[in-house]
């Protein structure tokens, strides 16, 4: 099989994907912004480079390139740009089949109320959640959600766009930072800062306004799942606790495993009710009690896709058809993703005593993730027996 993976943006995991698709005997192939880590991976065969201005021209040559069996998209943008290609006729059914399921089902998907809608009329529980269009709007539908309350932008991912409110004064101000139109000075301005194409594109072309919500708020802690899936039946699912973020309302970086019914329950509710192919994945919020309840969907891959778990727990051995990879020794119930924790902290305890998932096999992208002169403390007691950061930098 040959997968395409394909990225927008610079996040580590989408490199840690192809390793996991390799080890299945899958051929890889992804297409990526310069200066990702993934042009460093010993697993990716043909390399093409996304353009942010030209981000359609960018898929539709590396599908021409590469003819892939399944896309993988690694973040939300990735998405929007394949159901673009496939609107065109640009993209064989069948593998359209393979990598998304029912496309009509995705503006569903990529709406969060529209999505928790759909969730709670199958009977998941999940936190009451409206699009305001207004002051005024936000107003009223505070009065059902209560306080806390938390606003989201549709659009927005890794916790951008997400704040948590305590008040009426919160909450107005809030909606008036997520709903200003940005400004043409300050994308071109991010757009040198942050070594990021799509801010300058957002500042020629504009971009369209993009839905706020607002959410009940659950108190508890974090988890998510993410699951393999096929024709609308989950193949295979990983379910974490989230133990660390990398900052408020943000992406995990110290996650615990966890054996759920509910969750399972819960992806193969949704498989079958939207009809999806690919890699999935769900957050929830775990209350004092232990219940879950289903917060938002990130229909692509997410970063515990890679992880290796078991059998019914290796997303890209399931979806390929593949011999299944080595899972994680038996007392690796917590995991610190690298470098997540590592930036977060680099003296958090969590990378001495969690299983430290650094690309110990892909030394190139482990040498590209590290800060150039410093090496972070990974004691052997955590450490895969395969490399060393030492032995890694000299190969």
């Amino acid at each position: 099989m040959r997968v395409l993976l394909s990225t927008t943006v610079d996040w580590p995991s989408a490199a840690r994907l192809a390793g996991a698709f390799a080890a299945t005997g899958a051929t890889v192939d992804a297409l990526y912004p310069r200066g990702h880590v993934m042009a460093q991976s010993r697993y990716v065969g043909r390399k093409r480079h996304y353009h942010p201005l030209a981000p359609l021209a960018s898929l539709a040559t590396a599908l021409d390139a590469c003819r892939p069996d399944l896309i993988v998209p690694c973040d939300d943008r990735a998405v929007s740009h394949l159901l673009a290609i496939h609107a065109r006729g640009g993209v064989p059914a069948e593998c359209i089949a393979w990598s998304l399921g029912n496309v009509a089902s995705y503006p569903d998907l990529m709406s969060r109320d529209r999505f928790i809608a759909a969730a709670q009329a199958l009977g998941i529980a999940a936190p009451e959640m409206h699009a305001v269009t207004s002051v005024g709007d936000l107003e009223q539908r505070l009065d059902d959600v209560g306080f806390p309350a938390v606003l989201k932008l549709d659009g927005s991912w890794g916790g951008d766009g997400i704040s948590v409110v305590h008040d009426r004064e919160e909450a107005r101000a809030a909606f008036e930072r997520l709903s200003r139109p940005r400004s043409r000075v300050r994308g071109l301005a991010r757009s040198v800062l942050r070594h990021d194409l799509h801010f300058l594109r957002d500042a020629l072309y504009g971009v369209e306004k993009s839905v706020i919500t607002v959410q009940r708020f659950v108190a508890g802690t974090p988890a998510t799942s993410a699951f393999a899936c096929r024709d609308g039946k989950v193949l295979a699912a990983v379910h974490v606790d989230v133990v660390e973020t990398m900052r408020a309302n943000g992406a995990a970086s110290v996650v615990r495993r966890t054996e759920s019914a509910a969750m399972d329950a819960i992806a193969a509710t949704i498989a079958s009710r939207f009809g999806l192919s690919g890699l999935q994945g769900l957050d929830y919020m775990r209350d004092t009690s232990g219940n879950v309840h289903l917060i938002e969907m990130n229909p692509r891959a997410t970063q515990i896709c890679a992880l290796s778990l078991g059998r019914r727990a290796d997303l890209a051995a399931a979806l390929t058809g593949g011999p299944a990879r080595p899972a994680l020794r038996a007392a690796a119930d917590t995991v610190a993703l690298f470098p997540q924790e590592w930036r977060r902290d680099p003296a958090s305890p969590w990378l001495r005593s969690a299983y430290l998932d650094a690309p110990w096999d892909d030394p190139a992208v482990l040498r590209a993730l590290l800060v150039p002169g410093e090496t972070p403390p990974f004691p052997a007691a955590v450490q895969d027996p395969a490399l060393t950061v030492q032995q890694a930098a000299r190969h």
